[in-house]
């Protein structure tokens, strides 16, 4: 009896341990087996290095420790900015455009099997496509007509990028940067219209301005009152602030008197001899009284005092006796008869 109780004890013993091998074992093999999948991912299975055609919804999967291989893909929307491009427009401007592209996977499948890397892919892709939307627009539309750039760069993007599995949700230009000579021209062409924009304005304003004035003046002139309280009112107006400005107001009526004066004045003054016919009388005068005048004098004689007198006098005895000396001086000297050559 004791030699049966002591084998079933060892065999209780043997399957304890046994099913708890066992259990070591299946929790070892589901901890290698086992994979969690988000909700934002897909999982694809290759076994072998061949895929599975069933795609593994978000969960706990479990694949084939050392056989299988699970490849999990983002389904999200990916931002994915896109480097500055230089590039010539249509109107030989070099501008530097960069953007930026949102894609999401709609096939995983297609996204790994068909091509290496598809963020890669789509970011090349882009690249080149938006150079080739930069050298077919001209400047006005990369900066005002963005629109239909962000459409038409979207459709090239999009069309290869179907076969891959993905699809391009939208695409935005983000920045233009021009060189600094067009942006100091594209600033002096604003100014210049808005300073156009601002004389037209003006020249509106002076138009309206100048009928309403032509208004008030045919108003004014059926009551002449209403001028002399109009200039009243300026005045009062000027006095009102602090300056040393005096006005003095002057009668409308008495500018009025002035030139109905004006006007008749030419009719009621006699006849005056032309100017021509005054400037030869004053040079025949003036003929006549050089003609009077002694040789040797110069202008009109003017009275002399007696002192004046005295002293001419005494200068006129002194000089008196040169007066032959100089004239002898004078003289040219008898040309030298030509003697006779021998």
């Amino acid at each position: 009896m004791d030699s049966y109780r002591t084998l079933g004890a060892e065999m209780v013993e043997d399957l304890v341990v046994a099913a708890a091998t066992a259990a070591s074992l299946g929790a070892v093999y589901v901890t290698a087996a086992a994979r969690v999948v988000k909700q934002y991912e897909r999982g694809l299975v290759f076994r072998l290095g061949r895929l599975r055609q069933k795609v593994r919804e978000p969960g706990l999967i479990l694949i084939v420790p050392g056989v299988d291989r699970l490849r999990k893909v983002n389904m999200q929307i990916v931002t994915l900015p896109i480097p500055a491009q230089e590039g010539i427009t249509r109107d030989n401007v070099t501008v530097r455009v960069d953007a930026v592209v949102y894609f999401k996977v709609v096939d995983p499948a297609d996204a790994i099997i068909r091509v290496e890397d598809y963020r890669f892919a789509v970011s090349q892709m882009a690249q080149t496509s938006l150079r080739s939307i930069i050298g077919k627009s001209e400047l006005d539309d990369l900066l005002s007509n963005r629109e239909k750039l962000n459409q038409g760069l979207e459709l090239m993007i999009d069309s290869p990028a179907v076969e891959w599995g993905v699809t391009i949700d939208r695409v935005e230009i983000k920045d233009v940067s021009l060189p600094e000579t067009m942006k100091r021209s594209m600033a002096r062409q604003a100014e210049a219209d808005r300073e156009r924009r601002a004389r037209v304005i003006n020249a509106d304003a002076e138009l309206q301005a100048s009928k309403k004035l032509a208004e008030a003046a045919g108003v004014m002139s059926q009551q002449p009152a209403a001028l002399q309280l109009r200039l009243l009112q300026t005045v009062v107006a000027v006095a009102a602030e602090k300056n040393s400005t005096l006005v003095l107001p002057f009668p409308v009526e008495l500018l009025r008197f002035l030139e109905r004066a004006q006007q008749q004045y030419p009719q009621e003054q006699p006849s005056r001899p032309d100017r021509s016919d005054r400037s030869d009388r004053s040079d025949r005068s003036d003929r006549a009284d050089q003609s009077d005048q002694p040789e040797g004098s110069e202008g009109p004689q003017l009275p002399l005092a007696p002192e004046q007198l005295a002293q001419l006098a005494r200068l006129a005895q002194l000089t008196a006796p040169a007066e032959p000396e100089l004239e002898r001086e004078r003289e040219p000297e008898p040309e030298a008869q030509d003697q006779p050559h021998t």
